[in-house]
């Protein structure tokens, strides 16, 4: 493989990542019969074919498993090795790669184009991912440098820094009962339907936190992969549940909504910006790292109300937020 091209790897690892050269081919702009050209020699190279093929499905094969480890380093250190350069010329241009969970694409868009002000010629790549899995995954590979999150890895050795709070609020329908109480009781949820978000999520994560902590066995529904189906759902009277507050702006701002105070809610947790601890950052990612850190919470605490303590600090679980109590229906 000592003559293989770095276009060549890049390429290879596309398809290995997708196991679709059209999906590879739309990724990197090239055409799939260019893509299949860059495989064939590459395998050429190798003595070996590395996927194996049929009119179905592509697959690596043993040697394409091995290869493609290997490939992705070499392509992490390349990307190491440019922003180093980038490092040197200063952060007039760059490239940021970031990716967040789901919850967090109602507000990280806004602060991500507030930073592109501040540095117009750095180019941004975001992704979302559905759960921590696909968000650990793509820093081990190399693929990401942040990642904006509210529970960090603990298996793996990572810097996670809190930057905001994360309150997580009863939601029903406007005209549900809930929204004439002054105080629901939580022995009250007990006898309601749940929407929750799928297993592994951090947003059902916070509810079974919730759970355990004042001895219920609520009734599940119905499970949702999304936060938007939820929200449909509620505002149908389908059911209550517990989301993000950050995912409900819009909804609560039109009367869509509503969050009655319920007993030990909001329930405070945090978002963090978090990066591998064996990759030193690229100018880019070290720049919006300081950025989400200076500026995240007074960005949050302006869209959604000042939740009652900073990031770092010990703030009570339980403490309200400046936002109208079932502010959709009064």
């Amino acid at each position: 493989m000592k003559n293989a091209t770095l276009r060549q790897l890049r390429v290879f690892a596309a398809v290995g990542k997708h196991l679709n050269f059209a999906r590879a081919a739309e990724e990197l702009a090239l055409t799939p019969p260019a893509v299949s050209m860059q495989i064939r020699e590459l395998e050429a190279q190798v003595g070996v074919p590395l996927f194996d093929r049929t009119s179905r499905s592509v697959s690596l094969t043993t040697v394409g498993e091995y290869v493609l480890a290997h490939t992705r380093r070499v392509l992490a250190a390349m990307r190491d090795a440019e922003d180093m350069v980038a490092n040197l010329r200063g952060l007039k241009t760059g490239v940021l790669d970031v990716v967040m969970v789901s919850t967090a694409k109602y507000f990280v868009p806004r602060l991500l184009a507030q930073f592109r002000q501040d540095h117009p010629g750095v180019e941004i790549r975001l992704r979302v991912a559905h759960n921590r899995g696909e968000i650990v995954r793509l820093m081990r590979e190399g693929e990401v440098e942040l990642a904006i999150m509210g529970r960090p890895p603990s298996d793996w050795s990572t810097r996670a820094e809190p930057f905001a709070l994360h309150p997580h609020v009863l939601v029903t329908a406007p005209e549900h009962p809930f929204t004439r109480l002054e105080l629901v009781p939580a022995q009250a949820l007990a006898r309601e339907a749940f929407i929750v978000r799928e297993e592994g999520s951090g947003t059902r994560a916070a509810l079974q936190e919730y759970i355990e902590a004042h001895h219920l066995s609520p009734h599940v529904a119905m499970e949702m992969a999304s936060n938007e189906a939820i929200k449909q759902a509620v505002m149908a009277g389908m059911g209550v549940s517990l989301l993000s507050l950050h995912t409900i702006g819009l909804e609560l701002a039109h009367g869509l909504i509503a969050t009655p105070e319920a007993e030990g809610l909001p329930l405070m947790r945090r978002w963090h910006v978090v990066n591998a601890l064996a990759r030193t950052l690229s100018p880019a990612a070290e720049a919006f790292r300081y950025f989400m850190l200076e500026r995240g919470e007074a960005f949050l605490a302006g869209q959604f109300g000042q939740a009652g303590g900073s990031a770092s600090g010990h703030e009570t679980p339980a403490s309200p937020l400046a936002t109208p109590r079932n502010s959709a229906s009064r």
